[in-house]
C-alpha cells in the first residue's frame, strides 16, 4: 500500500501542468509514450526521466561553482545552430570551460519488489540498454535505465576554444548519430514491454494532456491526500503542499445537506461519465450537457448532446445533425431557448474559437458567423451570461494564457474585447466564472506555475474589476473547480489539487462576505474536478468530474445532487477559531499556524510547555510562508480558553499559569490560528534494516559480555529467493557466534522482516554444481520464484538459482518455437527450458540434466507451469541420453564452457541442420577469438558427423560480466546444409 501511495502521489505530479525540478521544466515529449507504458503496470512508477539530449555546459573550474546550459536540444540539431552559438564566442563568465555532450535516455523506475525489478532489468537490457541495473534495495527498489552511447568533449574555455567549425560540424553529426542510435533503443525497448504484459496508457497521449494533478479511486477510498514526492526529491514532478483549512465559519447548526446520486433511466448512466464538458440549466428542470472527454464505450472527446430531466431522472440524447466536433474545455450558456456553445479543444493541435447556437425549442445547431473584434482559440475560458451578452475571461491556446475580458452579443452575434479599468486578474485558465445581477464573479485557476486562491467581481455596467476582500479564511488556491449561485450565495466545490476539503462545499455570503465552509455528507468515492455544477429548485446538481490516473485507469464520478437549505446567517470569528471547530477537537489532529518568522519561537515556546505533539511533523503552507506545528489535545483546550485568562486550568499552578496565559497571549499578537491538520505527518523511525539489526545484535552481544568489533561482520546487503533472506557467505563467519546460536539467528531474520533465514555457501565443486546453503531459521529450503511470468519452484539448499541469465531466458522466450523440437543439454530446474514452452511455445522439449535435485525441481515447475505435456526429461549425462536427429534448436547453457557437449549437440540436430545456442565464459579481449573458435569447431565436427553444412554465428549476445574483464557470452551459430 506504501508503494502504491507514493505511485499515486508522483504520477498525479507528473499530469500536473506546473513545472517540474528538472531545468527543461517538464517531461520530455519523445519518451511519454515510454513512461506512459511503465507506468500502466501495478508494480512500477518513474521517477524521473530524460529521453537524451545534445548539449552545450558552461562549466566553472572551481567546482563548487557548477555550471549552466548554454545549449540543450532533446532532438537531432542543425551544426549551423551551434556553431551560431559558438562562432565568435562572446561569453563573460571567467575561469569557465565548455563541454560538447551526448548523453541517452536514462529513466529511474521504482519497482514493487527485487522481483518485479530483475524483470524490468531483463527487458532493458534485452532492448540495448545494457547498463541498466538495480540501483537500490533498502528503503525502496530502483532501477536505472540507461546506456553507454555517451559521448562528452571540451571545446575550450571562456578565453579561447580550441576547436574549429568543421570539428563542431562533426561532433554534431557524430551526436546527431547517437541521438538516432538512442531514439531506435527506446522505440525497441517500449514495443519490448508491450509484449511482455505491459498495456500502455490507457488513453492516448492527446488524453493525457486534458489530465489534471488528481487522485484515482482507490486513493480516494482510503481519504489520502496527494503530498507529491517526498523531500528526497524522488518524483517525475516537485511536491506541492496545499491546504483548504478554514479558520473562519463553519457548519452552523441551521445548515442542513445531504448528498444523493442520482437514479437516472433511459440512457446509460455511463453516458454521464464525462469531465471537461459543459451543462446548462434549462426550463428550471432540465439539464442540457454536450461534449466532454469519457462517455459509453471507448473513452474519448464527444459530442453528444444530452438532456437530462430532472424531475423523472431520465436521460435522453438529442440526435442533430450537423452538430460541433467532439471537443472538451469549452463553454456554454443559456439564454432564453437558446445554449451557445463557446471554443474548446478538438486536439492538441486543434484550439478553437467558433461559435455554436442550439435552440431548445426547434432542437437545432447552426455554426454563426460572428463579426466584431478578433475572439482568439482557446479552451479552459470561463464564461458567464448577463443579459444578452455572454462573457469570456481567460483560457489557454499552446503556451498562450489569456488575461482579457470579451463580450459576445447574442442579439448581432459580434465580439468585442471589454476595455475594463481597476484591479484585474492576471491571465490564467481553468478557472470558474460566475454571474450574480450586473456582477461576475472569477475564482481561482492556474496562471501557468502555480493555483490560484483569489476572487475577483467585475461590474459590467461600470466595467471596472475589483479584487474581493472577506471575512473568514477562503477555499485554498485552486483550478477546475466549479462555481455557482444560489439565491445570495456564491459556491465553490471540487477542483485541483485533491483533498479532503474539495469534499466540502464553501459558501460566500455577497451581503457580509463572510465565507461558510460545509462538509458535505455522502460524498467518498467522487472527483469533482472538471465537473459541472447547476441549480435546479434548492438542489446542487453536479455531473461528471473524474481524473485518469496511471496506476489505475480512468475514474469518473456519478451525477450527484446536493440539498441546499441554507436558512440563517453567517457568523465570524475574527479571533481565529470558532466553537464549531473546538467541538470537533476530539476526533482529528490540529495545528498551530503562523509566519515562518515567529516559527523558532512558537517551536521553543511550545516544547516548553510540552503543547507540541512529538508524534507529528511540522509542515509548511503557502510556498513555505507559514509553518503549521502540530499541537496536543491539551493545547486546542488552553488556546480556545485564551479569551478569558481566568478560565484556564486551575490545575496549572499559579507561576506556571501566568507564564501560560503569557505564551498564549504571545502566540495570538503573533498571529497564530489553530487548523485543522489534513496532512497528518506522523514521525516514523528511520532506521533502516541493517540499522535495526545492528542494534538488536549490539544489545545481544553487550548482554553476553562479547566483543563489538563482531558488529563489523554484520552483512550490509543480502539477497532474497522468495521468503527466504540469504545472507553472504562472509557474514557471521567468526566463531565468537556460535557461542549465542539460534537466538542470533531469529534476532536478525526479525529485523530483516524474514520468515526464514540462510546463509549462502561455495558452490559444491561438483559435475552437479550442487548449492551449498545453509538454512539457519526455517523448516526446509524450498522456494518459489516467477520471474518473467514463469514459476521457478526449487530447494534452495540443493539447487543454484541462476540470477544473471535473466535477460537470456528472457531472449530465448522471444523467439518463435510453435513448429521446433528443442534439446536443452543442461536443464536444471528450467531455466531455459520453461521460456522455450511458456514464451517461445515450443511443440517439444528434450530437457536433459544429471542433477537429481534439479530433475525433481523441474518435474515441479513443468506440471506447475502447465507444459509437462510437451516436455521429455531425460534423466542423466547428456553425451549418452540426447536423442539423435531430432532438433530444430539445442540450447548449451553451461559455463564457464560447454565445449565437451558440442559433438553432442552437432549430433542433436537434423540432418538439415538447425541453431546451437553456445554459452562461454570469455574474456573481453578475446571475443573475436572465441567467436572464430566456435564457428570452426562446429564446422570441423558436423564435417566428422558426415553433415555439408554451411556454419555461420549469427549474433552474440552479451549476457553479463561474469569477472572483471570476462563477459558471459551466447553465440548463435546457424548449421544450414549446402543446396547442391
Amino acid at each position: 500500500m506504501v508503494f502504491q501511495k507514493r505511485k499515486l502521489a508522483t504520477l498525479s505530479s507528473m499530469n500536473s501542468p506546473e513545472p517540474d525540478k528538472s531545468p527543461k521544466g517538464n517531461i520530455d515529449t519523445p519518451i511519454i509514450p515510454l513512461l506512459n507504458t511503465i507506468n500502466s503496470h501495478s508494480s512500477y512508477f518513474t521517477t524521473s526521466s530524460c529521453s537524451g539530449r545534445i548539449s552545450i555546459l558552461e562549466q566553472s573550474k572551481e567546482k563548487s561553482k557548477g555550471g549552466k546550459w548554454v545549449f540543450i536540444s532533446h532532438e537531432k540539431t542543425e551544426p549551423q545552430v551551434i556553431k551560431s552559438l559558438l562562432f565568435p564566442l562572446e561569453y563573460t563568465h571567467d575561469n569557465c570551460s565548455l563541454v560538447f555532450r551526448f548523453e541517452p535516455l536514462i529513466i529511474a523506475v521504482e519497482c514493487k519488489d527485487v522481483e518485479a525489478a530483475q524483470f524490468l532489468v531483463s527487458l532493458a537490457i534485452f532492448s540495448g540498454f545494457r547498463e541498466s541495473g538495480i540501483t537500490s534495495v533498502s528503503k525502496r527498489v530502483i532501477v536505472a535505465i540507461r546506456c553507454s552511447i555517451r559521448m562528452e568533449v571540451p571545446l575550450g574555455d571562456s578565453e579561447k576554444l580550441m576547436v574549429d567549425e568543421k570539428y563542431v560540424e562533426y561532433l554534431v553529426e557524430l551526436a546527431n548519430e547517437k541521438m538516432e542510435a538512442n531514439r531506435r533503443r527506446t522505440d525497441s525497448f517500449l514495443d519490448v514491454l508491450l509484449k511482455n504484459g505491459f498495456s500502455g496508457s490507457k488513453i492516448s497521449n492527446a488524453e493525457v494532456l486534458d489530465n489534471e494533478n488528481v487522485e484515482c479511486e482507490a486513493e480516494l477510498l482510503e481519504n489520502s491526500l496527494v503530498n507529491g514526492v517526498d523531500g528526497n526529491g524522488n518524483g517525475n514532478a516537485k511536491r506541492r503542499d496545499f491546504d483548504d483549512s478554514c479558520s473562519g465559519s463553519e457548519v452552523a447548526p441551521d445548515v442542513d445537506q445531504h448528498t444523493v446520486k442520482l437514479v437516472i433511466s433511459g440512457e446509460s448512466i455511463e453516458r454521464l461519465f464525462l469531465w471537461g464538458h459543459s451543462a446548462s440549466s434549462v426550463d428550471n428542470k432540465k439539464v442540457l450537457i454536450f461534449g466532454g472527454f469519457g462517455g459509453i464505450g471507448r473513452h474519448a472527446r464527444r459530442h453528444d448532446l444530452l438532456l437530462l430531466d430532472l424531475e423523472s431522472g431520465r436521460l435522453e440524447v438529442i440526435d442533430v445533425l450537423d452538430a460541433p466536433c467532439p471537443r472538451v474545455g469549452h463553454t456554454s450558456s443559456v439564454i432564453g431557448n437558446s445554449m451557445y456553445l463557446i471554443g474548446g479543444r478538438a486536439d492538441p493541435s486543434n484550439i478553437l474559437n467558433d461559435v455554436w447556437i442550439f435552440n431548445v425549442t426547434k432542437k437545432d445547431w447552426r455554426l454563426l458567423e460572428c463579426s466584431g473584434s478578433p475572439f482568439l482559440p482557446r479552451h479552459r475560458h470561463a464564461a458567464a451570461a448577463v443579459g444578452s451578452r455572454i462573457y469570456v475571461f481567460g483560457g489557454i491556446h499552446n503556451d498562450m494564457i489569456y488575461s482579457s475580458l470579451y463580450a459576445f452579443d447574442t442579439q448581432n452575434f459580434e465580439w468585442s474585447e471589454v476595455q475594463v479599468q481597476g484591479d484585474s486578474p492576471c491571465a490564467r485558465h481553468s478557472h470558474s466564472m460566475a454571474a450574480y445581477g450586473t456582477q461576475i464573479f472569477v475564482f481561482g485557476g492556474y496562471d501557468g506555475h502555480k493555483a490560484l486562491g483569489d476572487l475577483y467581481s467585475f461590474d459590467v455596467k461600470t466595467c471596472i474589476w475589483k479584487k474581493e476582500k472577506m471575512i473568514g479564511r477562503p477555499p485554498a488556491a485552486k483550478f477546475s473547480h466549479s462555481m455557482f449561485i444560489y439565491k445570495k450565495y456564491l459556491g465553490i466545490i471540487g477542483g485541483c489539487p485533491v483533498s479532503r476539503h474539495n469534499q466540502r462545499l464553501s459558501l460566500l455570503s455577497l451581503e457580509s462576505h463572510c465565507w461558510k465552509h460545509i462538509s458535505i455528507s455522502s460524498i467518498g468515492e467522487d472527483l469533482f474536478v472538471r465537473s459541472t455544477t447547476n441549480i435546479v429548485d434548492n438542489d446542487l446538481i453536479m455531473i461528471g468530474g473524474g481524473a485518469a490516473c496511471y496506476a489505475f485507469g480512468t475514474k469518473f464520478s456519478e451525477p450527484n445532487a446536493v440539498e441546499l437549505a441554507i436558512n440563517g446567517s453567517f457568523h465570524h470569528n475574527s479571533a481565529g477559531m470558532d466553537s464549531g471547530v473546538v467541538r470537533q477537537m476530539v476526533a482529528s489532529h490540529w495545528v498551530l499556524r503562523l509566519n515562518k518568522k515567529d516559527a523558532k519561537m512558537a517551536k521553543d515556546m511550545l516544547k516548553k510547555f510540552g503543547w507540541l505533539d512529538l508524534g507529528r511533523k511540522a509542515h509548511s503552507q503557502d510556498d513555505g510562508k507559514d509553518i503549521c506545528f502540530p499541537v496536543t489535545e491539551n493545547f486546542c483546550v488552553l488556546f480556545n480558553q485564551r479569551y478569558n485568562p481566568g478560565d484556564v486550568s486551575e490545575s496549572v499552578c499559579q507561576p506556571e499559569k501566568d507564564t501560560c496565559v503569557i505564551a498564549l497571549n504571545t502566540l495570538i499578537e503573533c498571529g497564530a490560528t489553530i487548523l485543522a491538520d489534513e496532512i497528518v505527518k506522523v514521525k516514523k523511525a528511520s532506521h533502516s534494516p541493517f540499522k535495526v539489526m545492528k542494534e538488536a545484535v549490539g544489545a545481544l552481544l553487550s548482554d553476553r559480555g562479547l566483543p563489538l568489533q563482531l558488529l563489523e561482520e554484520l552483512p550490509s546487503r543480502w539477497e532474497r529467493l522468495g521468503d527466504i533472506v540469504v545472507l553472504p557467505i562472509t557474514s557471521f563467519k567468526d566463531s565468537a557466534w556460535d557461542l549465542i546460536g539460534q537466538e542470533l539467528w531469529f534476532m536478525v531474520a526479525k529485523s530483516l522482516g524474514a520468515n526464514r533465514l540462510a546463509r549462502q555457501g561455495r558452490v559444491a565443486p561438483t559435475g552437479t554444481r550442487d548449492s551449498t546453503l545453509e538454512i539457519l531459521v526455517g523448516d526446509n529450503g524450498w522456494v518459489n520464484h516467477r520471474e518473467n511470468g514463469i514459476l521457478y519452484s526449487f530447494d534452495a539448499t540443493k539447487c543454484m538459482f541462476s540470477w544473471g541469465n535473466i535477460s537470456e531466458k528472457l531472449r530465448m522466450g522471444h523467439f518463435d518455437c510453435k513448429d521446433e523440437v528443442i534439446v536443452d543439454l543442461f536443464a536444471g530446474i528450467g531455466y531455459f527450458v520453461l521460456p522455450f514452452l511458456v514464451r517461445a511455445k515450443a511443440k517439444l522439449v528434450y530437457a536433459c540434466e544429471w542433477n537429481p535435485h534439479a530433475v525433481e525441481a523441474l518435474r515441479r515447475n513443468l506440471e506447475a507451469n502447465l507444459v509437462a505435456d510437451h516436455c521429455v526429461l531425460l534423466e542423466g549425462d547428456n553425451r549418452i541420453t540426447a536423442p539423435k536427429g531430432v532438433a530444430d534448436r539445442v540450447c548449451l547453457g553451461f559455463i564457464p564452457t560447454s565445449e565437451g557437449s558440442w559433438v553432442t549437440a552437432v549430433r542433436a540436430l537434423r540432418d538439415e541442420g538447425g541453431i546451437l545456442h553456445i554459452h562461454g565464459n570469455v574474456k573481453d579481449s578475446e571475443e573475436n577469438v572465441w567467436t572464430n573458435c566456435v564457428s570452426r569447431s562446429i564446422q570441423e565436427i558436423a564435417r566428422s558427423e558426415g553433415h555439408d553444412w554451411d556454419v555461420t554465428v549469427e549474433h552474440i549476445e552479451r549476457v553479463k560480466w561474469y569477472a572483471p574483464h570476462i563477459r558471459h557470452l551466447v553465440a548463435d551459430v546457424r548449421c544450414k546444409m549446402i543446396q547442391k
